[in-house]
């Protein structure tokens, strides 16, 4: 229990550690940013003030300016270069102007000439120190006269930051001396009834049951010695209870989902319970004290008894039996019932149904057959243009260009197809609700439309929408636009140039009717029933070709059942195909 509490203790101190250091950071970085923010708008204003000090001062007088300069320098406590509009330097406050060099592309100048905001840092070859300038202009006749600039160590920044982490570390060290000192003793006053609880558990396991934890208080330790005792008292009474015990065994083993069959040494059936009946599907009641081999008729089941006989051995098989016309998969559990003296007293047999489970995986594995072939082409074509490029091809700038395109391309296909499974899964789960509110279809549509409308004009395309009556339902928009979209660029990769596309939104009684209609290629009558499939493709050289991921119409379909609508679909072979989709005017309520 010592280690327990060490390491509660230590996991505790080690997260208030990471926080208190992360809070440190992150507060010592917003005191930086202030502090320079300030500063920076300090330099500004006093940059613009001096700005408006020479503006009356003749340009051509240098000593005027010079003793000016002095004047700004001393009363702002900063470095002060007065500049000219070519870059020569007319005062300074630290160096003789006729000893400096042109200044006219200093960043800070290049950035006022450019309209930015004028502002570096960087080294000064003239003081020999590290310094922040800001710059401004002097203006006159809205033409730029000549430059300010303000200079400020850097040292004098690093001091202040240095007086900032110094105050920081002190305060969160004495909030981390504090928050050690509470959690030290918080801890133990919560482990003390645990370890209390323990010791009695302990007792308990030794058989000592007349042990009792003391219940000091209401909260979740109280409740663990409470129910300690209680378990204290339930071991006391085990031996009152062993016939309720038996009674409430044999109701579990009628009741129990899988099929049990219990077989005595000379092969009579001595017990079967209910769940054999549906398994088998027949009266499986006068199998009782009958010989196994006569009642059974399904020779796998046989050899499984005999195995057990001949081995006396544990056995387990999955079979796959006819069930009257279906074919049925089980798992097979056996085992031999041996006595004390290490005799074979009889066979329980325990049959799992596990058809279903065979299904979901015949369903799992053709899911991931399906995944693995619509990532494999990207993915190949990803890596063999990328090794082309690296063997070579990289130096060739056309060719490099144009395998990079084709590179982004497939990318964005296999991003597509994963967001498309997300999607897919996420609505699929158990957990998926809409947002439901009143929506209005044709704005929606309109939205979708104003999307789609370039891709359907290079392609040739007319896209048009009618509305009649009013649109409004109660669903959830964001769906509704992800089912339009689906639909509606289905239409335009399916239609070829020169087609139409045309939206129709019809009112009726107490439903709105969706419908879109085109003059595409069309879907075969043996294609239709698996269009919804996930992956399918009626054409997939078309669909792979457009950076369709085959589960678009699988997501519609999903969405339009979460919404209570019916989806119904009308195609011929060159001449197009009509989805229409019913919708409730008003939200229906589900039984649950």
């Amino acid at each position: 229990m010592i280690k327990y509490r060490f390491r509660i203790i230590l996991a505790l101190l080690a997260v208030i550690l990471m926080v208190l250091s992360g809070l440190g950071i992150l507060l010592g970085q917003l005191f930086k940013e202030f502090y320079i923010e300030q500063l920076t708008e300090r330099m500004e204003k006093e940059a613009n003030l001096a700005s408006l000090t020479i503006i009356n001062t003749t340009i051509d007088d240098n000593g005027t300016i010079q003793e000016l300069t002095d004047k700004i320098s001393e009363k702002l406590g900063a470095r002060i270069t007065i500049i000219d509009a070519q870059g020569v330097v007319l005062g300074d406050s630290d160096e003789a102007p006729s000893r400096m060099e042109n200044h006219l592309y200093r960043p800070e100048i290049q950035a006022v000439i450019n309209g930015d905001t004028g502002i570096a840092t960087r080294y000064s070859d003239t003081i020999h120190a590290e310094l922040l300038y800001y710059a401004v202009p002097v203006i006159e006749n809205n033409e730029i006269k000549s430059f300010v600039r303000i200079g400020i160590p850097l040292l004098t920044l690093n001091e202040i930051y240095q007086k900032i982490w110094l105050f920081l570390i002190v305060c969160l060290s004495i909030a981390f001396f504090v928050i050690v000192v509470l959690s030290a003793r918080i801890t133990n006053q919560m482990l003390k009834p645990i370890e209390e609880a323990t010791n009695v558990a302990k007792q308990l396991a030794k058989g000592n049951y007349d042990v009792r934890a003391s219940v000091g208080r209401n909260d979740e330790t109280g409740q663990l010695s409470r129910s300690i005792n209680q378990l204290a008292h339930n071991l006391d009474r085990i031996s009152k209870n062993h016939q309720i015990q038996k009674e409430e065994l044999e109701t579990l083993i009628e009741n129990m989902g899988s099929g049990l069959v219990l077989i005595n040494a000379k092969g009579d059936i001595t017990l079967i319970n209910r769940s054999c009946k549906e398994i088998f599907m027949e009266d499986t009641d006068h199998w009782l004290h009958q010989l196994y081999y006569n009642v059974i008729k399904h020779k796998e089941i046989i050899k499984i008894v005999q195995e057990v006989f001949l081995t006396e051995e544990n056995y387990r098989k999955e079979i796959t039996i006819p069930i009257k016309l279906e074919m049925r998969h089980f798992d097979v559990y056996s085992a031999p019932i041996i006595n004390k003296k290490e005799r074979l007293k009889g066979i329980l047999l325990v049959f799992h149904d596990i058809t279903e489970l065979k299904k979901l995986e015949q369903m799992r594995k053709d899911f991931v057959a399906n995944v693995s072939h619509e990532l494999k082409t990207p993915v190949t074509s990803v890596r063999g243009f990328a090794e082309t490029l690296l063997d070579g091809a990289m130096e060739n700038e056309k060719l490099r260009k144009e395998f990079l395109t084709i590179i982004l391309k497939e990318s964005e296909r296999l991003q597509g197809l994963i967001i498309d499974l997300l999607e897919l899964s996420k609505i699929e789960q158990h957990q998926f609700e809409l947002n439901w509110q009143i929506t209005k279809l044709d704005k929606i549509t309109d939205e979708v439309i104003l999307l789609l409308q370039k891709k359907a004009e290079d392609k040739g395309l007319e896209l048009t929408m009618k509305v009649e009556g009013n649109a409004s339902i109660v669903g959830d928009p964001y769906r509704l636009k992800q089912i339009f979209i689906n639909l509606i660029s289905n239409s335009i990769m399916y239609t070829p140039s020169g087609g139409k596309i045309s939206v129709k939104i019809v009112e009726l009684t107490d439903m709105i009717k969706f419908q879109i209609s085109d003059t595409g290629i069309g879907i075969g009558p043996a294609e239709l029933p698996r269009i919804f499939e996930r992956f399918y493709r009626v054409d997939r050289a078309r669909s792979r070709n457009s950076g369709g991921t085959g589960l678009g119409l699988a997501i519609v379909k999903h969405l339009v059942e979460a919404h209570h609508g019916k989806l119904e679909v009308e195609s011929e072979i060159g001449k197009g195909t009509t989805f229409t989709i019913s919708f409730n005017k008003e939200r229906c309520k589900v039984k649950s």
